[in-house]
């Protein structure tokens, strides 16, 4: 059993990924980061010696600190973080058992530049389908949950990316972009580093979504067609993300805990004329 504000690493990779996540907060020193600049999935970098000036901002939220081993790094951050309202955990064994256990880590060799506000910001194509809503969904849950998504008319994106300080996505002749048969959905998870068997199963579902191959899995028809009727539905782009940020929660959920599990008709303990079995 943990102690008391401590959470375990097998209870965080529970969490990982799913839509009300705990803020992860990466307090290592500097030069433990150096060592291994990976992060856990969506987490953020923080100084812990201005803790008194930023833990105010956590007030009323769920929040896991990871220091290198869980010890006094995590534990004064965090009893300063329940001191200023926040809900605050101490990952157990800190970043080092997450890593010796196998746990997914976020390689930050291409991650792009924050804003003043500590927020990546990335921009694309405008009307998206498939790969232009699963890459968004992929950030915000593995990568930067503060992450901002601007869309554009097709041949500004470049222009907007130079002037605004965004990266480019899912257009061509860009890093974040498909790569042979496979499409920026892939190519994100390859460069985050963040192969799992969930998450690749669920890229080959959008890959069959997104580049007209609806039998490379029996979901990629379904994906499809939720995600052109998600796209008459809004007009507005980002109510369209929004939406579909749902829609991927609930695949992941499945390709995470469900594959195995079917559903048919009748439903157990009836009988055959369809009356409940006494």
């Amino acid at each position: 059993m943990p102690a008391p504000d401590t959470i375990t690493t097998t209870q965080l990779a529970r969490l990982v990924g799913l839509p009300d996540a705990p803020v992860l907060l990466d307090v290592r020193t500097p030069e433990d980061h150096a060592a291994d600049p990976r992060l856990l999935p969506a987490s953020f970098r923080l100084d812990y010696r201005d803790v008194t000036a930023w833990a105010a901002d956590y007030a009323g939220r769920h929040v896991v600190v990871v220091c290198q081993r869980g010890l006094k790094l995590s534990q004064g951050v965090a009893a300063w973080l329940r001191h200023s309202g926040a809900r605050a955990e101490v990952l157990e064994g800190g970043f080092e058992a997450w890593s010796v256990e196998g746990h997914l880590l976020v390689r930050t060799d291409y991650l792009p530049a924050r804003d003043p506000q500590g927020r990546t910001v990335w921009v694309t194509r405008s009307r998206p389908k498939i790969d232009r809503i699963a890459c968004p969904w992929l950030i915000r849950r593995f990568v930067d949950p503060s992450a901002v998504f601007l869309f554009v008319a097709p041949s500004e994106v470049g222009a907007v990316a130079d002037r605004f300080g965004a990266a480019p996505f899912d257009i061509e002749g860009v890093f974040w972009s498909h790569r042979g048969e496979k499409c920026t959905f892939d190519t994100m998870i390859e460069e985050f580093g963040l192969a799992s068997e969930p998450l690749l199963r669920l890229a080959e579902i959008v890959r069959g979504a997104d580049t007209a191959r609806p039998d490379l899995t029996p979901q990629s028809a379904g994906l499809l067609a939720a995600s052109l009727g998600l796209s008459r539905m809004h007009r507005d782009d980002l109510a369209q993300l929004a939406a579909g940020l749902d829609l991927y929660d609930a695949f992941y959920r499945w390709s995470r805990d469900a594959v195995t599990e079917t559903h048919n008709w009748p439903a157990g303990g009836q009988t055959s004329t369809g009356r409940s079995g006494r």
